[in-house]
């Protein structure tokens, strides 16, 4: 009963992911000629099944599942909604595009799927592995499709960079986790509120703390993580870019809150003036380096820091 349950909450996401490996199927052994649109087709309808389920089966209750690594409550529900709104209005854009440009491949709507998929888990996160699955599904898929212009030297490079960049970011990230699950010999959100809550927090604490901040700021491009972001803008194919600049970020911001709010919200004395001097610094950044920007892909990328 508890599995069944376990799946009823995450059936948004175990949609997306069994829509993934038909339309893998179907862009493998389909009809070469018509393989991208069909894919395409079948994409935006995992899209709005998984939207219709979100709301009609799973709701706006709050519960966990998966041994609490994975929670389901109104933030969530939410949040999901926009970023499976922001991927099928992106498929839509890129559809045309993708023709014009000769590159339609049926590939580029599974991997917008994957990524989606993800980012929804990111949302639901209730642990730090959680967390670092869905993120680097998201990671991943969307490192191929900045390069999916293979022919561009500009769109090899952009997928390049945002792969190097991104490792490296996945790793402080990850280095930040371990650090703290060795501080604290828990990874769940809860156990870790409770532990800082009941036990106090040591130097060690705070140190990795910093390097999870500085991992998650690199997927909200803030200063100062935000060297790939122009590039990766400019080089990417346009609906690729439109992309970028909404589902990940909901995405991310979203992670963001549920991680600095839930488990490290006792320690808020000392994440407090890090955010801020982000926050400035992005602000401050962005707005000025937008300013002398003459390609306007890259004068949204400044604007989006």
């Amino acid at each position: 009963m508890q599995d069944f349950r376990d799946m009823i909450l995450a059936l948004p996401e175990i949609i997306l992911a069994l829509s993934g490996m038909v339309m893998l199927m179907a862009g493998v052994f389909g009809p070469r000629q018509n393989a991208a649109p069909l894919v395409g087709k079948l994409a935006l309808a995992a899209f709005v099944v998984a939207f219709l389920v979100l709301f009609m089966v799973v709701g706006n209750s709050t519960a966990t599942a998966f041994q609490g690594m994975f929670v389901s409550d109104r933030y969530a529900l939410f949040m999901k909604a926009m970023i499976l709104a922001g991927s099928f209005l992106a498929i839509i854009m890129s559809t045309e595009y993708m023709q014009n440009a000769g590159i339609a491949r049926f590939e580029y709507p599974i991997l917008i799927l994957y990524a989606t998929l993800g980012m929804m888990m990111m949302v639901s996160a209730n642990s730090l592995l959680a967390l670092y699955i869905g993120l680097e599904l998201q990671s991943l898929s969307l490192y191929v499709i900045a390069a999916f212009n293979r022919d561009s030297l500009r769109s090899s490079e952009a997928g390049l960079k945002y792969f190097v960049l991104g490792a490296l970011s996945s790793g402080m990230l990850l280095y930040g986790m371990s650090i703290i699950y060795g501080f604290t010999g828990t990874l769940g959100f809860d156990g870790l509120a409770s532990a800082f809550g009941e036990q106090g927090f040591s130097a060690g604490v705070v140190v990795g703390m910093v390097f999870m901040i500085a991992g998650l700021a690199f997927k909200v491009s803030a200063v100062p993580f935000h060297m790939w972001t122009p590039d990766v803008y400019e080089g990417a194919p346009t609906p690729v870019t439109a992309f970028f600049s909404v589902a990940p970020k909901i995405a991310a911001f979203a992670l963001i809150l549920r991680v600095m709010l839930d488990p490290f919200y006792p320690l808020i004395a000392e994440w407090r003036q890090i955010i801020v001097a982000i926050s400035i610094a992005s602000m401050a950044l962005g707005a000025y380096a937008a300013i002398a920007q003459s390609n306007i892909k890259r004068l949204m990328a400044y604007s989006s820091i």
